[in-house]
């Protein structure tokens, strides 16, 4: 008996695309389900936690840091339009990052980067440069969280840390990032029947080195806001900065690449629990990334309600 190799490729993709769904929800329930069971065990700690006045003052500029973040990341956006050579102006891409960012809670975790595209052709900017620029972020992104966890890491395997990070250039550059976008930009917007892909492939001829440092400027503000949530419960050692940095980093990077929740939900706090619980007290980790998901969802809101006004009274 011959098989087609054709056939059993074509079968098993069939096989992933059906499961794909059901492997997100299982995900989701697996992570919500070690968090229910966390708090179950620990719950008296987490009902004991108390804010003074100085807490309350580090959740505020907790929220200030992370929607800092979060415009930041529209400039760094605004950058890699410019590295595409785009004639658009930071203002105008700043508001449409931060009005469609709080659309990556819906459903499929598509919206923001669909609501960017067609935003983006709106200003005669081409499809295929539009897609690459949003595309192209979170790959940054995901590159820049990656390189600060294992520069912050404490190990003493140097070696493998060195070999991570040549892999993480080796991976953005554009001979390797240009077929990755293309095969992304499929998978990601296949769904949106609104947007008419063009024959036409715009390609990465230079190494992404400004927006790279960009994406490290942005998770460091958010890791910052992170430290300043965890601070505003308890008083940490200074010596545990760099953990609570380095574990940010990670939590938030399998965040942002596993098939969960949208907008990470659950993935992010179900592993800053388990790499955090050994050097804090449970307690005090599950109020803070309970805490964390509530200001960055507010500093979302709060950067699209700004956006709007922007656009609405000032820039037009």
């Amino acid at each position: 008996m011959q098989f087609d190799p054709k056939k059993i490729k074509f079968l098993m993709q069939q096989i992933i695309s059906r499961l794909k769904p059901y492997l997100r929800w299982l995900i989701l329930g697996i992570t919500l389900f070690f968090l229910i069971q966390a708090l179950k065990s620990h719950w008296q700690e987490v009902v004991t936690i108390r804010l003074d006045d100085y807490g309350w003052i580090y959740l505020i500029l907790a929220l200030i840091v992370t929607l800092a973040a979060h415009i930041w990341c529209g400039w760094v956006w605004f950058s890699i339009l410019k590295e595409f050579k785009q004639t658009v102006t930071s203002q105008w891409a700043i508001i449409v990052f931060l009005k469609t960012n709080i659309a990556k809670y819906l459903p499929g975790n598509i919206w923001h980067f669909s609501g960017r595209i067609l935003a983006a052709t709106a200003a005669n900017i081409p499809f295929s440069v539009a897609t690459v620029s949003v595309i192209i972020e979170p790959l940054l992104m995901a590159a820049a969280a990656l390189l600060i966890a294992l520069l912050t890491v404490n190990s003493e395997n140097w070696l493998l840390q060195l070999t991570s990070l040549v892999v993480i250039f080796a991976i953005i550059h554009p001979r390797v990032l240009n077929p990755l976008i293309k095969k992304v930009s499929k998978s990601k917007l296949k769904k949106t029947a609104t947007i008419i892909q063009k024959k036409d492939v715009f390609q990465i001829d230079n190494y992404p080195v400004r927006p790279l440092i960009g994406e490290l400027i942005f998770v460091l503000l958010r890791s910052i806001g992170f430290l300043l949530t965890v601070v505003a419960l308890t008083t940490i050692n200074p010596s545990k900065i760099i953990l609570l940095l380095s574990a940010f980093s990670l939590a938030w990077l399998l965040g942002l690449v596993v098939p969960g929740a949208p907008g990470g939900m659950g993935v992010f706090e179900a592993t800053a629990l388990a790499l955090l619980r050994e050097d804090f007290s449970t307690g005090t980790i599950l109020g803070a990334v309970a805490l964390y998901r509530l200001i960055s969802i507010l500093a979302e809101a709060s950067g699209a309600g700004l956006a709007w006004l922007a656009e609405r009274y000032f820039y037009k």
